[in-house]
């Protein structure tokens, strides 16, 4: 098969990396693309290191058998706790995602910035890394929202129970003095709006990683001459090393990925 005509694959804990796939499709609508969710272990950020490199390993080597082009892992949690050791074991170029506290702080003027994310991503020290590089006037705050990786997994976005899981976790902050709150989880976009409802009062930014992960795709993608002009955009879904076929999924991965959702 020629490299150019193999597939993209997109691996996350669950539904959260539909959001970056959302965007590559839309950038790159002629790739064909393998989506890997998976459920049987969501959520990872609040398992041991060793459990979660284990899943990552194993969905991985899963998708490396699937003649693949690039691997996006589109999982905060998974990009901080496997990304070197999954570049060392394989030759296609694999992308990682972290939260967007450089250009959060980049941007930045003279408040306070909240940095959502999962436990296990706030406690590596990838992002510790990344905080003492670039936050050198200690503005940032870090805040787990472990809560809203399984009301995403429910496909529950919009509910009272998540609305009020995002409050009761936002009680202690006064907003006033935050002028960003960036999502370091994938899941985490799926509440853009309660989010923004909860502490947007003021003209609040919401950031993401995103566009940042997707740009960088098409860059890779064509300095190493694997941009596709055949393909039509199609998904193939894999739920934990088995192929999707449960009909209410599907579809609701469909409405996400065509942004009904």
């Amino acid at each position: 098969m020629d490299t150019k005509e193999k597939k993209i694959a997109f691996f996350d804990s669950g539904i959260g990396g539909l959001t970056v796939l959302r965007d590559a499709g839309i950038l790159l609508p002629t790739e064909n693309y393998i989506y890997f969710a998976d459920t049987v272990n969501v959520p990872y950020g609040t398992k041991s290191n060793e459990q979660v490199f284990g899943f990552i390993s194993e969905a991985v080597e899963y998708l490396s058998k699937k003649s693949i082009k690039v691997l996006v892992v589109a999982c905060n949690t998974a990009t901080s706790l496997a990304i070197k050791e999954l570049r060392a074991k394989y030759e296609f170029p694999i992308i990682g995602m972290e939260p967007a506290v450089k250009p959060a702080i980049i941007n930045s003027g003279s408040k306070r910035i909240l940095v959502t994310a999962t436990t296990l991503t706030l406690k590596e020290e990838k992002l510790e890394n990344l905080l003492n590089e670039i936050d050198t006037d200690n503005k940032t705050d870090k805040l787990s929202l472990d809560e809203l990786v399984k009301f995403a997994e429910k496909f529950d976005f919009k509910g009272e129970k998540p609305e009020n899981y995002i409050k009761s976790k936002f009680a202690e902050y006064d907003f006033n003095d935050y002028e960003a709150i960036v999502l370091g989880c994938t899941h985490f976009l799926y509440f853009k709006d309660l989010i923004y409802k909860s502490a947007g009062k003021n003209g609040i930014k919401i950031i993401d990683g995103n566009e940042g992960t997707v740009n960088r795709l098409n860059f890779i993608l064509k300095e190493n001459n694997l941009a596709s002009a055949y393909g039509n955009g199609s998904v193939e879904f894999i739920n934990s090393c088995t192929p999707e076929t449960d009909k209410f999924r599907l579809g609701m991965f469909s409405d996400i990925l065509k942004g009904k959702i």
